[in-house]
């Protein structure tokens, strides 16, 4: 699959990883993503006096490319811990581990707290979000980003 807009992106269905963030000049964003799949082979996990038998484990598919997720500029982002995010039941959005939200707490509290609306009145802010494994990225931007692959 070719991704050329965040919008192809949005219709992948699978596991992501972050692969790097990064601010490549003033106020723009990349967000580097590594695509992943479930190892064809099991293994064994202990903790403690524990174990589970046969896990099969999440791995970087290292046949993909990294995609980067360039924006020109942003308003705001937001890197959480996976284990401390969780999903409003009030928002709304579209994708799956890559996703473009109609409705937003998150946006609404850029909106609220911070003055882009006024400097850019005849903009409209938009909220992306890329879920991946240990990692949720939200970014809120007036523009839309650029996909490039490796």
């Amino acid at each position: 699959m070719i991704f050329l807009y965040y919008e192809d992106l949005m219709q992948w269905k699978g596991y992501l990883f972050l692969d790097n963030i990064v601010e490549p000049g003033t106020n723009s964003l990349r967000v580097s993503i590594s695509r992943a799949s479930v190892s064809a082979e099991s293994e064994d996990i202990s903790f403690e006096e524990y174990t589970i038998n046969d896990v099969y484990p999440i791995e970087i598919d290292k046949t993909l490319p990294v995609i980067h997720i360039e924006f020109d500029s942003y308003v705001a982002y937001t890197v959480f811990d996976e284990s401390f995010h969780f999903v409003n039941q009030e928002d709304d959005f579209l994708g799956n581990s890559v996703r473009l939200f109609t409705k937003s707490t998150y946006l609404d509290f850029i909106s609220k707290g911070t003055i882009a609306l006024d400097i850019y009145s005849y903009k409209e802010l938009f909220h992306y979000q890329i879920v991946c494994l240990d990692h949720i990225i939200d970014i809120v931007s007036f523009d839309k980003p650029t996909i490039i692959g490796e």
